[in-house]
């Protein structure tokens, strides 16, 4: 007989971890006990070595669905253990190194439970079990247990709780257990303040008169698990017509959920991979590329087409499926996808409290079903897609966040970290021990409000984790808002600063996530996105950077061309259009021989005068080297949004979406356009100018949008990949790392990916953080990291 202390750390609280535990040991035949405590699971067991080598190997091949070990230790237990049987014992009280489980969607049990008129769980809203439910959303404090979350305002009735205490029962210490009797309770109100009578329905209840009111057309506003959404028939184009003019949200794509999988491959493909994610616990929105009309042939319910102003000018739909047994619940009997947005004004945090939701979207939403549950956390959906086989996450947040990301090898004894993240699509990220917390997408801090919601987070996650930094990461941008928190931090607590360069910080995220050693050889890491703070203080964005994590060299770059009127030149794509001519001395030309351009035209009419002014004296127009931009003024160019767009990136998207996929396939018959290299200040430059003038002269010769698009992604895929080719033979590169907001472009990524396979050479790019700058807390972190281990 032996007795033994297992320690797991890993997402092992709220997941039915313990029994597990509980009944692996019985069935082993051990004794001992096991308890929840603030570095994860605590196992004492006694009995034979080979029954505890047993039991432990099970542990990891029973391991239950939401939970995952990342550490597993064994050591000799040297007290006395007073056990004649195995029981789970009370959690204790400690450091606070364990893990949050994300947010889980619903698991066939409970969605079965809820359809079956002979469950006590029948139609309840908030039905769950430790498979599945809330978990980051309801969190106060560690550790898990009902006390630390929302759900502490709803005491167990006795049928809960006996299941509650039930080591069989899959409700076993699931802490947000509740039901009709006992738990929270959702309910339907109209905009207006008048009373909701049932006459006007007829329906089951209030959750169900939702399902009538989107089908009349009516916009609700739904409290669901991380925040409020706005739901209107995404089938009704008066419907999305009238919640874009409310929500003031005018060209983005909406996010819709559909009933069943069914009836999202009515509209769309779907591949074994995108059914997965679509599945799974995580319940993401989906990118999903749209059916052409013809193919819609066997239709499981009479068609309805998606409105136009659901996706303007997109080739793909977001498409989720129900993830709480609420938006199960409404969708029964809709046989037709919903728009389900989220729920703010503009640029705000989506609203998470009742008052604040009938304050703030009152004049958008026509009703509201609320709940009494509060969210304690606010988690966005997050949104992925599949690109060469691989997933690609664009906003990483419900059922991803915060799930740690282990640091990899050579990361030993780095002392805290509080890396505070980027200005737009932020994350902040908590590096400690031998992992990395990354918190969940929190948007734009331009907005204030978003930018107060971010420090009631941050705030949130340093009390959860008793995380307390001892360095801190910021941009090197001076006036990103959460640089300036940084160092007000920094200031106030005495401690370290480090300021990191973007564009490193964006590659050195992409090389943790694929586990590259901390003393590895460098990687050629291509970083192209809107802009960055530059070393040498002008604005990034084409980047080709040698690079480990402790630091980089220039190799080479994009010719860097003036963004007229500073910020107004991301929204206003004809400004970066005028900016290339002039920088490429085509202006003149074009005035001259293309004046039955109607780009040309457009120009003209702008006060050119003045923003030439700008530009020879550099008042508000700094030179950036942005990929991101080339792409807007080749955009406008076309055709495509040339005088003003909702959001970064609408150009760009809609000309992506104009590509001819057929031509890709064939590219070696497409001539392309092409681009000069020149070596400038000792590093390579990329200049745009030749593929202006033969862009130009396809417009006069009326080539269509749709071929220029496809040939000049074509011939910027090549350059960048002709570029790569040299650089690493000059270097002995054998690795290259694709990064940055413009390879969240597919057909950019797929085809410089695929050409650079077929040189042999290694490319890495990202599927566990984004490409955007939602990768760019991890990046500081881990350069941070790096440079301390050598500072050491």
């Amino acid at each position: 007989m032996v007795t033994e202390e297992v320690r797991v750390r890993g997402t092992v609280q709220g997941v039915g971890f313990r029994p597990t535990v509980y009944r692996l040991a019985k069935a082993c035949g051990l004794c001992g006990d096991v308890c929840n405590d603030g570095e994860g699971v605590l196992i004492r067991v006694s009995g034979s070595e080979v029954a505890i080598t047993e039991f432990v190997q099970r542990l990891y091949e029973e391991c239950p669905p939401l939970a995952k070990i990342q550490e597993l230790t064994r050591t000799i237990y040297k007290d006395e253990l007073n056990f004649s049987d195995f029981v789970i014992s009370s959690s204790v009280s400690n450091s606070r190194n364990t893990e949050i489980a994300p947010d889980a969607a619903t698991c066939l049990q409970c969605q079965q439970e809820i359809f079956d008129p002979f469950s006590r769980f029948y139609r309840y809203p908030f039905t769950n079990c430790t498979h599945c439910g809330p978990r980051l959303s309801i969190i106060r404090a560690i550790p898990y247990d009902r006390c630390n979350t929302s759900m502490s305002a709803f005491a167990m009735c006795a049928e809960c709780e006996r299941e509650y205490h039930d080591v069989e029962n899959r409700r076993f210490h699931a802490q947000p257990v509740a039901c009709h009797i006992c738990g929270p309770t959702a309910w339907l109100e109209r905009a207006d303040g008048k009373p909701v009578t049932a006459s006007m329905f007829s329906m089951m209840d209030d959750v169900d008169a939702v399902c009538t009111l989107l089908q009349k057309g009516e916009i609700v506003a739904i409290k669901g698990l991380g925040g409020i959404h706005l739901a209107c028939d995404a089938t009704q184009e008066a419907a999305v017509q009238k919640l874009r003019q409310r929500k003031r949200r005018y060209h983005k794509p909406f996010a819709l959920m559909a009933r069943d999988l069914a009836l999202i491959d009515e509209y769309c493909l779907v591949n074994s991979q995108e059914q997965a994610l679509l599945t799974s616990p995580a319940a993401p929105i989906v990118l999903l590329k749209k059916k052409e009309l013809e193919t819609n042939k066997k239709l499981s319910t009479p068609h309805f087409s998606i409105a136009p102003a659901v996706a303007l000018g997109q080739n793909t739909l977001g498409f989720m499926l129900p993830y709480t047994p609420l938006h199960h619940l409404i969708l029964r009997r809709m046989n037709r996808p919903i728009v389900l947005t989220s729920g703010n004004v503009a640029d705000e945090p989506q609203c998470v409290d009742n008052e604040e939701a009938k304050e703030k979207l009152g004049k958008i939403a026509d009703y509201f079903l609320v709940h009494n549950r509060e969210i304690v956390n606010r988690v966005d959906d997050s949104v992925v897609r599949v690109v060469n086989d691989k997933v690609q996450i664009i906003r990483r947040a419900r059922g991803y966040a915060p799930a740690p990301i282990k640091l990899p090898p050579g990361f030993h004894h780095v002392p805290p970290i509080l890396a505070m993240g980027s200005e737009l699509k932020n994350t902040f990220c908590l590096l400690r021990e031998s992992e990395v917390i990354l918190s969940q997408h929190l948007g734009d801090l331009e907005n204030s409000t978003a930018f107060n919601a971010y420090q009631d987070t941050l705030k949130l996650y340093l009390n959860l984790f008793a995380h307390q930094p001892e360095v801190i990461a910021i941009d090197k941008h001076p006036e990103y808002l959460a640089s300036k928190l940084g160092k007000e931090l920094a200031s106030a607590n005495q401690i370290k600063l480090y300021s990191i360069q973007h564009h490193h910080a964006h590659i050195a995220a992409c090389m943790a996530e694929n586990n590259i050693p901390l003393d590895a050889p460098p990687v050629l890491g291509i970083a192209l996105d809107g802009l960055g703070y530059g070393a040498d203080g002008n604005l990034w964005g084409g980047e080709f950077l040698l690079a480990d994590y402790r630091q980089f060299q220039r190799l080479a770059t994009f010719k860097s061309v003036p963004m007229i009127g500073g910020k107004k030149a991301i929204y206003q794509p004809w400004r970066n259009t005028y900016a290339h001519l002039v920088t490429a001395n085509l202006w003149d030309d074009c005035q001259q021989k293309c004046t039955d351009l109607e780009i040309v035209k457009f120009l003209q009419k702008q006060p050119l005068k003045l923003l030439n002014q700008l530009i020879e004296q550099g008042i508000n127009s700094p030179p950036a080297s942005s990929v991101g931009r080339l792409f807007d003024a080749v955009a406008a160019t076309i055709g495509i949004y040339p005088e003003e767009c909702s959001y970064e990136g609408q150009a760009a998207i809609a000309m992506e979406a104009l590509v001819d996929i057929h031509s890709l396939n064939y590219h070696k018959e497409t001539p392309i356009y092409p681009f000069n290299f020149s070596f400038l200040d000792s590093i390579y430059c990329i200049d745009p100018k030749p593929m202006w003038q033969a862009l130009l002269h396809d417009l006069q010769q009326q080539i269509s949008p749709s071929v220029i698009a496809t040939k000049f992604h074509l011939s910027l895929a090549q350059t960048i990949v002709d570029l790569i080719k040299r650089l690493c033979q000059e270097n002995l590169i054998k690795q290259v790392i694709l990064t940055g907001g413009v390879f969240q472009n597919c057909i950019l990524l797929t085809q410089v990916t695929k050409h650079l396979q077929n040189l042999g050479i290694n490319v890495l790019t990202h599927n566990l953080v984004p490409p955007n700058d939602g990768n760019i807390s991890l990046g500081q972190a881990i350069i941070t990291a790096a440079q301390l281990i050598t500072d050491s």
